[in-house]
């Protein structure tokens, strides 16, 4: 039997393909905490893969935070699964059990405990060497303590104490235990990367307790060198791309009780080749053998509405209603002077015992009233096919047209044929007259051909215009990011940083090495280069 734990820091670990990331580990169980998914937003690649079960804790109070999740093989399916640490989100008969003493805490506390999905329990049976046995594996995503907050460092204590409650009592019943996960804190200074206070570093209650859990019901090995103690190996980088410099803390862990230690466990260790988080998986192998379930448990995701096809779907949501109870509403709501019976037969069958029922001649008042919507329908119809352009906003406005010199000699010469009396009038008019209105006429129709050809030119302008005013006035309002720095140890190209801690400088922006994070004494490691961007830039 193989397990294997892993802080994948966002379910976006597995989007180069989620089975393929499960088998390369080769293990029967594998847990991973901060999925950082809801259950709104888990999608069913990722709830059910082939050839596994999962089980899923999310986050009830906000959205893209924690979250644990336990997958296992199909040939190592769980007989009971849980969610949390309390029971208060268990249905009955379907649960682990065994919850201690939990008179401390109130209601509310226990609630909220559990309300930030950092815990599932899977229970399974294996074939050890005194006859068939019982593993309850808890997977567990414990709080951090934020400095700022004193609340969070209360409910990370508590958060331990019930995992210390749960996990003795499952023992105490006579079933094996692994405890493992990320812990969130680490054990001795060796552990740490830059301690700050050696001296009273045991003196941290998170360390108090786990000295207590470790030593009390559990036991704990370093390196996997001694017969009475567990593994506790992990790998966390303080920032991204610090694994590159073995510069972090251990805070992922996996314990066992000692009897399962000293019967079971055959080796451990972590794989720091396995990318895609900042965290490195921790994997041990054990000598027994798992049995399989004959069935998933109720919490497997494959039993989840959204992934069994039976979630409900809108036409659900509409009643279908038969004829004879249509029939009897209609009768029941019918007004006085509205249709009997026989008249909603007829005009729902004109044709009865094959007589066709005589057709009622339209007046001519109904005649105008259908002539006069289907001209309205017609008119809609050509005024919603019609297109757009673009252009059609920036057409010449529309003048009056001014007729030609032809066409008015031509109308002229028409209505002198047509009119008696216009031979004698035209006659009579002295020459110079038409003329001088023929020129009138001619320089007006001029005038107008200048005027469109102005606007016809102004408006194909923007298309031949320059571009430089155009680019340097956007290049004056989008400045872009300022060109970065060369730190001194390096000459390379710095990266620039947001300030997201609140305080006077917060939104500020600052260039740093790119190099990852390390110690002060390689060369490899980040450099002291810091530089603030100035605002005007």
């Amino acid at each position: 039997m193989k397990i294997v734990t892993w802080n994948i820091n966002g379910i976006r670990t597995f989007k180069n393909g989620i089975k393929k990331t499960l088998d390369s580990f080769d293990a029967d169980i594998i847990c991973v905490q901060e999925t950082k998914v809801t259950r709104d937003l888990l999608d069913e690649k990722t709830a059910i893969v082939d050839g596994y079960n999962s089980y899923f804790s999310f986050s009830r109070g906000r959205s893209g935070y924690s979250g644990v999740a336990t997958y296992c093989k199909d040939t190592a399916t769980p007989f009971l699964a849980e969610e949390g640490l309390t029971g208060l989100l268990a249905n009955q008969g379907e649960a682990v059990g065994c919850y201690g003493d939990q008179v401390e805490l109130s209601s509310e506390e226990l609630l909220a405990l559990d309300n930030e999905g950092r815990a599932v329990i899977t229970q399974h049976h294996f074939i050890g060497t005194d006859g068939p046995q019982k593993l309850t594996v808890i997977n567990v995503y414990c709080p951090r303590a934020d400095p700022e907050k004193p609340e969070r460092k209360q409910y990370k204590l508590q958060f331990y104490q019930l995992l210390q409650c749960r996990a003795e009592a499952i023992l105490s019943s006579g079933s094996h235990v692994i405890v493992l996960g990320d812990v969130n804190t680490s054990h001795r200074p060796i552990d740490h990367c830059d301690p700050n206070d050696v001296d009273n570093f045991e003196d941290n209650p998170g360390r108090k307790w786990l000295d207590h859990f470790l030593f009390g019901k559990a036991e704990k090995a370093q390196n996997g060198n001694t017969d009475d103690e567990f593994e506790e190996v992990c790998m966390k980088s303080a920032s991204g791309g610090a694994r590159q410099t073995n510069y972090g803390t251990r805070i992922d862990y996996i314990f066992a009780d000692c009897c399962l230690v000293e019967s079971a466990f055959i080796g451990v260790d972590i794989m720091p080749e396995v990318e895609g988080s900042d965290h490195c998986p921790v994997w041990a192998q054990l000598s027994c053998t798992l049995q399989s379930s004959t069935k998933c448990p109720p919490l497997c995701t494959r039993h989840l509405p959204e992934f069994t096809g039976r979630q409900q779907k809108l036409s659900r949501f509409f009643v279908k209603v038969s004829e004879k109870d249509r029939a009897s509403k209609d009768s029941e709501e019918s007004l006085p002077g509205s249709q009997d019976d026989g008249e909603i037969r007829e005009n729902l069958n004109p044709v009865v015992q094959g007589n066709s029922v005589a057709k009622k001649r339209p007046t001519c008042r109904e005649k105008d009233i259908n002539a006069n919507k289907a001209k309205r329908s017609k008119q809609m119809k050509t005024e919603s096919n019609a297109k757009g352009s673009l252009l059609a906003f920036f057409k010449p406005k529309q003048t009056p047209s001014i007729p030609s010199s032809e066409n008015l000699s031509l109308e002229q010469t028409e209505s002198s044929q047509d009119s008696p009396g216009s031979e004698s009038d035209t006659r009579s008019c002295p020459g110079n007259v038409q003329t001088e209105s023929l020129s009138v006429v001619t320089e007006m129709e001029t005038e107008y051909q200048d005027e469109v050809e102005g606007e016809s030119t102004s408006i194909d302008q923007p298309k031949d215009c320059k571009k430089g005013p155009c680019t340097g006035f956007w290049k004056a309002v989008l400045r872009g990011p300022p060109q970065p720095p060369l730190c001194k140890s390096h000459n390379e190209p710095c990266v620039l940083r947001t300030v997201k801690k609140a305080g006077p400088n917060l939104g500020r922006q600052f260039f740093v090495c790119a190099r990852p994070q390390g110690h002060s004494s390689n060369p490899q490691a980040r450099c002291n280069f810091f530089a603030w961007v100035d605002k005007g830039k």
